[in-house]
């Protein structure tokens, strides 16, 4: 089964799953935005949109996910009225915001397009992460930033049971063998500015990039 099959069928149950696992994280991430001069940001691989009440308005953002069903998603969580209680005229987006549906390996996008990437999710789920995380430093202009959210294994960790689960676990939802290290290895253009752990004792980490 594809990724974009599957998450077409996980879609309705992704945020009851997900949301209650890196909310600290997302909000601890996206806090870099609320100091930023307004900026052209990139939410690289979007998905349901959890991200969308944590992002200042400031900025102009481009949301992109492979998986239609995700997107809609997305969109009406834009349209709803935003968790932080701003006010705002029925039907219209508080941010600015515009949507593509695109793969995270090939980006339709433009080089040095945005200040900021956001990967929320996406690098560990894609079947070729360094492939995503290269495209998202292409589109990325020198001097700015790549803010990750995922689950990596730490290097030369056994993690027999991650490394077993993977072969199944790549097919529905996300890998579970993914080395960081290894990913931003292939991409010398990146540079780490800050790793933390995120979640689950480690597994999930908080990676700040910077592009050269």
């Amino acid at each position: 089964m594809s990724l974009q099959r599957s998450y077409t069928l996980l879609a309705p149950f992704y945020d009851f799953v997900v949301s209650p696992l890196v909310a600290r994280a997302r909000a601890q991430s996206l806090s870099a935005l609320h100091s930023a001069e307004p900026a052209d940001v990139l939410l690289d691989g979007v998905g349901t949109g959890l991200d969308l009440p944590l992002l200042d308005a400031r900025h102009r953002y481009t949301a992109l996910d492979i998986t239609r069903a995700m997107l809609d998603r997305a969109v009406r969580r834009a349209l709803a009225p935003r968790e932080r209680g701003e006010r705002r005229d029925e039907g219209k987006l508080a941010l600015d915001l515009a949507w593509i549906q695109g793969d995270s390996e090939a980006l339709p996008l433009a080089d040095a397009a945005f200040d900021c990437v956001v990967l929320h999710l996406i690098v560990a789920v894609v079947p070729h992460p360094e492939r995503a995380l290269a495209e998202a430093a292409r589109v990325t202009r020198a001097g700015g930033t790549l803010l990750v959210i995922d689950k990596f294994l730490a290097p030369g960790a056994a993690a027999p049971l991650r490394r077993l689960l993977n072969p199944l676990a790549s097919r529905i939802a996300s890998r579970t063998d993914v080395v960081f290290e290894d990913v931003l290895a292939r991409v010398p253009t990146l540079r780490v500015r800050s790793d933390e752990a995120a979640a689950a004792g480690g597994w999930f980490r908080r990676i700040t990039l910077t592009k050269l």
